[in-house]
């Protein structure tokens, strides 16, 4: 076979996870990278993609600027696709073609539907192992279907109708009746020979049948917020399972302000605060966590106008703090938690050792490198623009994740 030959030559065969992202989605615009359920939709299935530790590469092929940052930040390299397979009309078999002709060191492709959210690391290590130790040379993901099927059919001026897969005077009961399997779209796995031939599904050919559950279709924004339900119930969040923060920490300067004091003619120091950051400890506090501000001692910001600041969101504000690892083990300790019941927002090289050891971490976009590269999440605000927001959002996300997955445990014992 094919891909045995592959197998042969290199000890085992190179598998590249794809991921098509075009620009030009008309249903949604920038679909790809639209925030669902507070991770780009592309991300759910990168994150997938990374975990499963299957792939020799991950790429997503684009054409569009903004979608290429975000691949990168989850991990992908870019392939840039030609404008010849960028047009409304280009078909996906064309695309990853283009990519195959620039990627001869690739010999199994497994093309990842950006739009499959709920896609986890395990489907694609038994879809894979169909190709790798049983021998198809294509697989593609299904789900099974229970629906009665009519097709339209039109004679002249009149339109009628007539069933496609049940006699209407024996109708099957669900349980007396297999259904159909149905394609949803979440991957296609193929070997590079038939991917060369023009084919898409083919040679020696197997199907991968995934739960309902995990069966996401995202076409028109009227499927957005079904499919954010869904995903936060059955998306993958990640190889840990998600945390319960009780104590967020942020800085002042750089998190909560952008760091810069305005100073009037009179002399008078302002800073710039962000209604929608004090609407994010506002909901924190509302959903039990508490949140403390921390204002290092050569923080240019006044005590007088912290002590402003601190009525303005809510919480309280920590002033002249030295050592910030030192202070934050004080309040973890005086708590009684435990470093992932404890979420962290920094933004340069003193908070990385506490962006190393929260639960959850984060920095704003505009961060140095360096504490970008310590922290568990980055936002897409810049500090003073609603990066604590959406850490906030983020933090909440988990929490109904995790109240979610207990939950589920719960029924599960209950039925036994």
């Amino acid at each position: 076979m094919d891909t045995k030959k592959a197998k042969d030559r290199a000890g085992k065969p190179r598998v590249a996870a794809l991921i098509l992202a075009r620009g030009g989605s008309k249903g949604i615009p920038l679909k790809n990278i639209k925030m669902l359920a507070g991770v780009p939709l592309i991300g759910w299935v990168l994150r997938a993609a990374v975990d499963s530790e299957l792939f020799d590469s991950i790429w997503v092929s684009t054409d569009h600027d903004d979608i290429e940052k975000v691949a990168k930040a989850w991990g992908a390299q870019v392939h840039r696709r030609s404008p010849e397979v960028s047009r409304d009309s280009s078909s996906s078999l064309e695309t990853i073609q283009e990519f195959v002709r620039l990627n001869p060191g690739v010999d199994i492709i497994c093309n990842i539907q950006a739009t499959a959210p709920c896609l986890h690391p395990h489907h694609l290590k038994q879809a894979l192992g169909k190709i790798t130790e049983e021998g198809f040379q294509s697989v593609f993901s299904v789900v099974r279907r229970h629906h009665f099927r009519w097709q339209e059919v039109k004679k002249g001026v009149s339109v009628s109708t007539e069933p496609l897969n049940l006699d209407p005077n024996r109708r099957p009961r669900r349980q007396d009746w297999d259904g159909e399997l149905c394609e949803n779209g979440s991957f296609y796995i193929t070997s590079r020979d038939l991917i060369e031939k023009g084919i898409l599904q083919g040679g020696k050919v197997a199907y991968f049948e995934m739960g309902a559950e995990y069966s996401v279709d995202i076409d028109v924004d009227i499927d957005w917020p079904v499919a954010e339900q869904r995903v936060l119930r059955y998306g993958y969040f990640g190889k840990d399972k998600p945390e319960v923060v009780r104590l967020l920490l942020c800085n002042l300067s750089g998190c909560l302000t952008d760091g810069q004091i305005y100073m009037s003619a009179d002399g008078l120091e302002m800073v710039s605060l962000n209604t929608r950051d004090s609407m994010g400890i506002r909901m924190l506090k509302k959903e039990g966590v508490e949140v403390i501000v921390l204002s290092s001692r050569d923080n240019p910001i006044p005590k007088a106008m912290g002590e402003k600041l601190s009525k303005q969101v809510g919480c309280e504000i920590r002033h002249d703090v030295e050592e910030k690892l030192a202070e934050v083990e004080r309040l973890r300790k005086d708590r009684g938690l435990v470093w992932k019941e404890v979420a962290y927002m920094g933004n340069d090289e003193p908070d990385v050792p506490c962006l190393n050891l929260a639960g959850l971490s984060a920095v704003p976009l505009d961060a140095p490198l360096v504490s970008l590269n310590a922290a568990k999440y980055t936002c897409h605000s810049a500090a003073g623009r609603g990066a604590l927001r959406e850490f906030a959002e983020h933090i909440l996300l988990l929490k109904k994740k995790a109240k979610s997955q207990m939950e589920q445990d719960r029924i599960h014992r209950d039925t036994f």
